[in-house]
């Protein structure tokens, strides 16, 4: 990929405290003029930025024709990018993260995440948003959830220990005294100058966080709506000198069109949270917004404010270069450039420069290799980087390889909106296991599909990458209809399950569920007592389910936090008991009915909630 100006045709466009709160983060690099004013010409400041990480330290590699292998992503491979980008721009780069550092891969979650810290710490962030993943870890150590004394947020409070840089949200406060919490270390909010230029940036968590995560780990928290907190925190920067402020938020959107960012059209209006953000807010308050949580490429103009994320994984990262009038020390909106989702790749197809193996796969054996150069320079991946992730590579490489003594007869896929062969898979295999009467699982924690062959440890927990325990709630047939109606009446995707028979609406809503039996087709008995099988992020009353949960007995929600394996380690353990093949079942246990109505479009939620 080769780039003499950062911005590339088709993506670029120039655009006509409180007392006793903690302070916000402050710094500034040595090498800065000493004043905005000291230079005539506008000043340059490339923000760059990335988000949903996951823990993809390593690349994406994929086997293209005559065993050609292309990667994406990669540590090293961006800082090979970082330092191009650094030597068009000295001292005025910005290198910021919108949230999900941690969590889906073995590489972070081996470590709690410090992997992740130790490979940032050498890139040079600024700062990062708390993602909603930020708290899966729950307390130091393998417990999923916290024991008495323990702290629900350790393993975070660890991480932002190492880290050199501060994790922002200003929407997140202690729910008992309603201030910043203690363990983020600052106010939400950070002021560094670059070549004389105040710049301020403004962290933000979606307030759907303990929906979607699990609500063990934030039992003492908060989550507050995003436009008062951002506009108080932005005017509060503003007092303080910035000339620019930031959004980096971890809340998104989708617009299916990159290739005019003043043409929004293509933006899903029905749950954007990230826009619905900016607009609300008034003119001049933010002048670029950093964005995440949905996974999605957005690189937009939402008034004159640029927006960006990416689709994540490591794979891609976004530029905004804003320019600074020296004299009226505001942001020149007419000159501002922004470049959504620049890919990130050790080496490109000589004709089409792309890493892209979707791409590539398409053009066969034509397929030609070279090292990729950006911004006029080769891209050198960083020797430094990859002896820092080296040691987590190479336990991750030992669990991966681990068989787990079980075959599995045929591909099994994962599908968000229907019923799938893997979530029939899972849910027979819990429900048999706990000799329950019915089993559920969120479509969304099924991260991964489970390939034909030997079964390795590495290839369940691509599949099953959180350490939920098992639990059992048991609840009356009346109960458990209300539970089900939930369920597929939340936004959280078809939820997987095995026991019942289910008849759906074909368009998503909160009177969705139209029946629902047990398998034989005999109806819900209200009276009688089912024993459901879920895991504890469900019987915590995430994604919607607490509505019901929270009115079922204490004494019958069993939360699993006693048990010797985790959810993901005791289905493999039951698989090789049985001792027999993994073959998918018959399908049916879903079905849906046509109303006549046309469906309206899905909110980007529906791309990753329950667990994005």
């Amino acid at each position: 990929m080769d780039s003499s100006r950062l911005v590339l045709p088709l993506v670029a466009l120039v655009a006509a405290g409180c007392a006793g709160a903690p302070r916000s983060a402050e710094s500034r690099p040595s090498s800065e003029p000493p004043s905005l004013q000291a230079s005539a010409e506008p000043v340059r400041l490339t923000l760059v930025a990335t988000n949903d990480f996951h823990g993809w330290l390593m690349p994406h590699t994929t086997s293209l024709s005559e065993g050609l292998q292309v990667e994406e992503g990669g540590a090293a491979v961006f800082a090979g990018y970082m330092a191009r980008l650094r030597a068009d721009n000295p001292g005025g780069v910005l290198l910021l993260d919108a949230g999900d550092l941690f969590q889906g891969t073995l590489a972070s979650n081996l470590t709690e995440g410090a992997a992740v810290i130790d490979v940032y710490n050498h890139l040079g962030y600024a700062a990062a948003a708390l993602g909603n993943h930020e708290f899966d870890y729950g307390p130091v150590g393998p417990r999923a959830v916290p024991g008495p004394g323990e702290d629900p947020v350790g393993a975070l409070t660890a991480r932002i220990r190492q880290a050199r840089f501060p994790l922002l949200t200003v929407n997140v406060r202690d729910a008992a005294t309603g201030r910043h919490p203690a363990w983020l270390g600052n106010d939400g909010t950070l002021l560094v100058t670059l070549k004389g230029v105040k710049v301020g940036v403004v962290g933000l968590t979606t307030p759907s966080t303990p929906r979607i995560s699990n609500p063990a780990h934030m039992v003492n928290l908060r989550f507050e709506d995003m436009v008062p907190t951002t506009l108080e925190a932005a005017s509060r920067l503003r007092a303080r000198g910035a000339e620019v402020v930031v959004g980096l938020a971890h809340a998104g959107g989708k617009c299916a069109d990159l290739s005019n960012p003043r043409d929004t059209s293509s933006c899903d209006r029905s749950d954007g949270e990230i826009y619905g953000l900016v607009e609300a807010l008034p003119p001049g308050t933010l002048d670029a917004v950093f964005a995440g949580h949905t996974h999605q490429a957005m690189g937009h103009y939402f008034g004159n404010v640029p927006v960006l994320s990416t689709s994540g994984l490591g794979r891609s990262f976004g530029v905004v270069e804003l320019f600074v009038d020296p004299a009226s020390h505001k942001v020149l909106p007419e000159r501002t450039r922004l470049q959504a989702a620049i890919p990130v790749c050790a080496r490109v197809d000589a004709k089409t420069g792309s890493c892209d193996p979707r791409k590539l796969k398409e053009l066969g054996a034509a397929v030609q290799l070279v090292p990729s150069t950006f911004l006029g320079g080769p891209v050198v991946p960083d020797k430094e980087v990859e002896a820092l992730v080296a040691p987590a590579l190479a336990r991750v490489e030992e669990e991966q390889r681990r068989p787990l003594g079980v075959t599995v007869t045929t591909n099994l896929g994962r599908n968000y909106e229907t019923e799938s062969a893997l979530g029939d898979v899972l849910t027979d295999a819990l429900r048999e296991m706990e000799k329950a009467d019915v089993s559920l699982l969120n479509s969304g924690g099924l991260r991964a599909n489970l390939k034909a062959g030997a079964l390795t440890y590495g290839d369940l927990y691509e599949v099953l990458p959180f350490d939920n325990t098992v639990a059992i709630v048991t609840v009356s047939g009346e109960e458990l209809r209300r539970l089900v109606a939930v369920a597929y009446g939340s936004r959280s995707g078809v939820f997987q399950q095995s026991g019942l028979k289910v008849t759906l609406a074909k368009c998503a809503g909160p009177e969705r569920l139209r029946d629902v039996t047990l398998a034989n087709g005999k109806p819900l008995e209200p009276k009688r007592l089912y024993r459901v099988v879920m895991p504890d992020f469900l019987a915590r009353g995430a994604a919607g389910l607490g509505t019901v949960l929270s009115q079922v007995p204490p004494e019958r929600i069993d939360l699993g936090v006693g048990r010797e394996l985790i959810l993901r380690d005791a289905v493999a353990t039951w698989w090789k008991s049985r001792g027999k093949p993994i073959s998918a079942p018959a399908t049916g246990r879903i079905r849906f009915v046509e109303e006549g109505a046309k469906c309206a479009s899905k909110g980007p939620e529906a791309a990753t909630s329950a667990r994005p």
